[in-house]
């Protein structure tokens, strides 16, 4: 065992830590293998959005010390920005094992901070934590939650007076407040817990109610409320409030995965309770086909992100990933806009670097403006608050299944978006279509834009070791020529350059810093390559697109950009 490690592991052993605590690490040391190492190898990351890791004892691991001096940290950092003001905050947590536990952790280590604390009573789903920031004009706020990542993982989102998740400068301040509390004992843990106030089903009503407030053809679902719906919470956050909106739409044939509403953060039924994942959705889709439902709605455990299913012209239920729900829900949102003359000039929408060139097409098309922001909703978020004031935000999203319209909200909304879609799908039927229908006039009328996402999982310390070193090689030695075509444009975020080899020129890239590199082909291919957040995965997102002249060449031009796509990642011998 590396000197340093087992000097870590064994400070565990003689500090302020629980008798639980120090038997693990115990353990952990006798063992002497690659656990000991990557509970301790390194003090688990504060990053720009929080921390993310896997639960368990020791310095690399979830647990209430390491969120406790996470807490201690940004309230330090509170006091600094937010002196002579009374700093109220708002912690709310989802269903994973332990997230109840660290949520009360940081409630108590807030309220001997001094804060007036609104904790809810019971898990909520992460957009509403957003919402109650807002609601109750906190200064920050923090979401126990790790996503959608496997069921050993936990978490801790820290978001600002705006609702949204921590942006520069303030996410580099917290940073370094957190960096120094180096000890346990540098942390307040307990005094003051009468500044506590639970938060219950009231905020649930007034977040609800915002959200009805968002439906743009209420007499559509009047025609068709029976429509089945199949939603499933992956037995998460969403459990509740995602029926609760979508019975306030007025929708009244919503069927449930009995197995999956049931509050488990071991996530029983699946392997991982990612709605990207199609055997995540087995369960909610089986059922589907069962009742004869026409919608799945699939959302992670913190409500944040949303898997949908629909029904082809054949009467199969299919997939969609998340640059195609994006695709129907922002169309239905754009041309309601312009059906109900509502669009004046300043309004915009909002996607990710790493999203469909499609919304752009889009925004165009009906004439409002768009945005493209580094991957992370807090960019979105970002630029609602800049724009608060002059311009109007209709919506916007990622391709990794999160979406919002709106801005009561700053954070990916699941609840919203489940009843926006199944708003469009009511529409879509009210016309004699499917959401499929729809899908491909967008594809007739824009183009057929096919996107694919490639994860590459690498972990522990060797593993984020060898992402970086992947980074570091296509940047040393880009690809020149990929599937047969020529890179004619690099863009490197990190660098923050921009190489047109067309022009022969190097210019600056207007954007933060962040560790992606983009090649864009001759032939219009565009490949991001990004090593994730918040999970050991380097991934790579590829775009491409081919004119589809009428629903009936479907099939054939599908299949030309499927075997291009599989040329493109063979190329980059993936």
């Amino acid at each position: 065992m590396d000197t340093t490690i087992k000097i870590k592991a064994e400070e565990w052993l003689k500090g302020n830590f629980d008798e639980a605590t120090k038997q693990e690490v115990k353990r952990l040391i006798e063992e002497d293998g690659t656990e000991i190492v990557d509970s301790f190898y390194r003090t688990l990351e504060f990053g720009t959005g929080g921390l993310r890791g896997i639960m368990g004892a020791g310095t690399n691991r979830m647990n209430i010390y390491t969120v406790g001096m996470a807490t201690q940290g940004l309230s330090n950092y509170l006091i600094k920005n937010f002196k002579g003001e009374e700093i109220k905050v708002a912690v709310a947590y989802d269903s994973r094992n332990n997230s109840k536990l660290f949520a009360e952790t940081t409630a108590k280590i807030f309220a001997a901070n001094g804060f007036k604390v609104y904790l809810f009573d019971a898990l909520r789903p992460t957009p509403e934590l957003s919402f109650a920031i807002r609601h109750f004009g906190c200064k920050s706020g923090v979401v126990i939650t790790a996503s959608h990542n496997p069921k050993e993982y936990n978490g801790y989102k820290a978001y600002w007076d705006d609702g949204g998740q921590v942006v520069p400068p303030h996410d580099k301040n917290i940073i370094t407040e957190v960096e120094n509390i180096t000890s346990i004992d540098l942390v307040k843990w307990s005094g003051n817990d009468g500044n506590i106030q639970m938060v219950g089903k009231e905020v649930d009503e007034v977040y609800t109610d915002l959200i009805k407030a968002l439906s743009l053809n209420p007499e559509c679902i009047a025609k068709h409320k029976d429509m089945k719906i199949v939603y499933t919470p992956i037995h998460g956050s969403g459990v509740e409030l995602v029926p609760m909106a979508l019975k306030k739409f007025g929708f009244t044939n919503i069927i449930t995965v009995p197995e999956q509403q049931i509050v488990n953060g071991n996530f029983p039924t699946v392997k991982s309770p990612n709605p990207e994942e199609s055997a995540t959705l087995k369960m909610a889709t089986d059922k589907a086909k069962e009742v004869g439902a026409e919608l799945v709605l699939a959302t992670d455990p913190d409500a944040d992100r949303v898997g949908i299913a629909i029904k082809n012209d054949k009467g199969e239920l299919i997939l969609m990933n998340g640059n195609q729900t994006a695709a129907i829900l922002i169309y239905y949102l754009l041309s309601q806009w312009k059906a109900k003359g509502k669009i004046q000039g300043k309004e915009y929408i909002v996607k990710t670097i790493v999203t469909t060139e499609l919304l752009a097409d889009m925004a165009t098309k009906f004439g409002v403006e768009y945005f493209d922001v580094l991957t992370g909703f807090k960019y979105i978020a970002e630029i609602i608050k800049q724009l608060e004031s002059t311009k109007t935000y209709i919506g916007g999203g990622e391709e990794s299944y999160g979406y919002l319209a709106g801005d009561f909200v700053r954070d990916k909304d699941a609840v919203m978006a489940c009843s926006l879609i199944a708003e469009a799908a009511a529409w879509a039927k009210d016309q004699g279509k499917m959401l499929y229908d729809v899908l491909l006039d967008i594809y007739v009328e824009f183009g057929f834009y096919k996107e694919s996402l490639l994860n590459i999982t690498k972990k522990g310390k060797s593993g984020a070791e060898e992402i970086q070193a992947m980074m570091a090689g296509y940047r040393q030695n880009p690809p020149m020529i990929i599937n047969g075509s020529k890179v004619v444009l690099i863009k490197d975020y990190k660098e923050q350059v921009i190489k047109d080899f067309a022009k022969g020129t190097t210019t600056k890239l207007d954007m933060s810093k962040s560790d992606v590199l983009q090649f864009f082909t001759e032939d219009g291919s565009k490949i991001s390559i990004r090593p994730s957040g918040t999970e050991p995965k380097i991934k790579f997102y590829f775009g491409i697109k081919e004119a589809l002249c009428c629903k009936e060449k479907y099939a054939e031009v599908n299949q030309k950009l499927d075997d291009k796509l599989n040329n493109i990642i063979k190329s980059l011998n993936l």
